[in-house]
């Protein structure tokens, strides 16, 4: 029983501490008890506006109306057989709308996961089949997730990498091209060109081209901070690929499902990957992930090769339809796109009044603010105001996230049905805590 002197939360945080792996991070220590569109509502009653989305889970908003009906019904008529014991057709109608929304024409299919990592997993071991080749180029502070090929593929040491080694053979970094902070003697502009050459010089000396079987890119950063690059990187990768008859893989987790204003953001260059993965807002929150992409590359796995026991699971899968079905009926594209405008204003007025915005960058909804001590330098604004201003955000009714190879980029992952009223209540409060943070 809980001591009258003690409240709800701070029981729960002490269950948390004696029961749950410290290495488990928690931005807040607010225990969420429900939730609704673009807002939450903590165990003491208290409501948040959500500008987190689940770490960009939650595109379509949580406990949207058809995703629980769906989720509902599906409980009730069948949970799990495995999809390996007996096919179920939610599976196959999952598949069959991700090749129909994918970039690019000609045969495609489509495998279920559970998680992000696992379909990045399954995409590097499809590629490696595919052409026979051992050696995968990713890219400086890239996120591919916490498994051994994930945390091998990321592009950032601390906290995902820390301790955790050695890592899987055969991994080679280039760098992504970062216009806020490009190499000594590069304009920003020709940081996307400096990358291509890097891989140039990679064949070289590191790895030869005929010993690569794929490259993954996040076709904008995620945990990284959410760097755009410049035009010319995917196609310059497009290219190299085609020219070495390298499979090109595009990490669509925290970028797909209209984050960007297009369903996937390597849509914006018109880039076809090979193998695309998908994850996060596929199914509100469910857990389930796929990888899509050319039928040929699928087809050179044996049966056996792919899947796991709880892939593309029946009530993940109902989950997932429901999203499809309220991107068709509700235009979030275009709503994404409003989204970001409305951010984008405001930031970029954050950054003319508060002069510790380095940069406000972005695609659509997908918009962040990378924060500074000084814009000449560009030297990152220090960790200890950074978690003052989430923790600020957070007792004024804002849940937010940082993200960046600094941890100084703020970044906004809010449900694309958030109303306007709530958006700008939850900017207000952004702005005013940022000011406190240089006051």
């Amino acid at each position: 029983m809980v001591n009258a002197a003690t409240t709800v939360k701070e029981s729960i945080q002490d269950r948390r501490k004696a029961s749950v792996a410290g290495g488990v991070f928690n931005y807040n220590d607010i225990c969420i008890e429900r939730a609704l569109g673009a807002l939450c509502w903590d165990t003491e009653g208290k409501r948040y506006i959500d500008f987190a989305g689940g770490i960009g889970a939650l595109n379509v908003g949580h406990c949207h109306p058809r995703v629980v009906e769906a989720i509902k019904k599906q409980a009730e008529r069948l949970i799990h057989t495995s999809f390996h014991v007996a096919l179920y057709e939610g599976y196959i109608e999952v598949c069959e709308q991700l090749i129909k929304i994918a970039p690019g024409s000609g045969p495609k299919k489509a495998m279920l996961l559970n998680s992000g990592a696992e379909a990045v997993e399954n995409a590097v071991k499809i590629a490696r089949r595919y052409t026979g080749r051992p050696a995968i180029i990713a890219f400086e502070l890239g996120f591919h997730g916490r498994t051994l090929m994930g945390m091998t593929l990321t592009g950032k040491e601390k906290p995902y990498k820390t301790g955790f080694g050695p890592f899987a053979p055969e991994v080679y970094h280039a760098p992504y091209p970062y216009p806020l902070r490009p190499p000594k003697g590069i304009a920003a502009q020709q940081t996307g060109a400096y990358a291509l050459e890097s891989i140039e010089r990679m064949f070289k000396t590191q790895v030869a081209p005929e010993r690569v079987a794929a490259m993954i890119v996040e076709p904008v950063l995620g945990e990284g901070g959410f760097v755009v690059p410049t035009p010319d990187f995917l196609p310059g990768l497009r290219a190299l690929c085609d020219k070495h008859g390298i499979v090109l893989i595009v990490d669509e987790i925290q970028t797909g499902f209209g984050r960007t204003g297009k369903m996937f953001a390597c849509e914006h260059t018109g880039v076809t990957p090979d193998l695309m993965t998908v994850a996060k807002s596929l199914a509100a929150g469910m857990p389930l992930s796929a990888v899509v992409g050319k039928a040929k590359l699928f087809d050179a796995v044996e049966a056996g090769g792919l899947g796991g026991t709880y892939g593309g699971n029946p009530v993940a899968c109902a989950a997932a339809l429901a999203v499809f079905d309220i991107f068709k009926h509700q235009d979030l594209l275009a709503r994404a796109n409003a989204i970001g405008k409305q951010v984008t204003g405001r930031f970029e007025a954050i950054a003319k009044t508060t002069g510790i915005v380095g940069e406000v960058r972005g695609l659509a909804a997908m918009q962040a603010m990378e924060l500074v001590r000084d814009r000449d330098t560009k030297e990152p604004l220090d960790d200890a105001r950074l978690k003052a201003i989430v923790t600020r955000c957070r007792e004024q009714g804002l849940l937010i996230i940082k993200a960046g190879m600094y941890n100084n980029v703020i970044r906004t992952l809010m449900p694309l049905v958030i109303s306007d009223a709530e958006l700008t209540e939850g900017l207000d409060i952004l702005e005013t805590c940022v000011k406190e943070a240089v006051a």
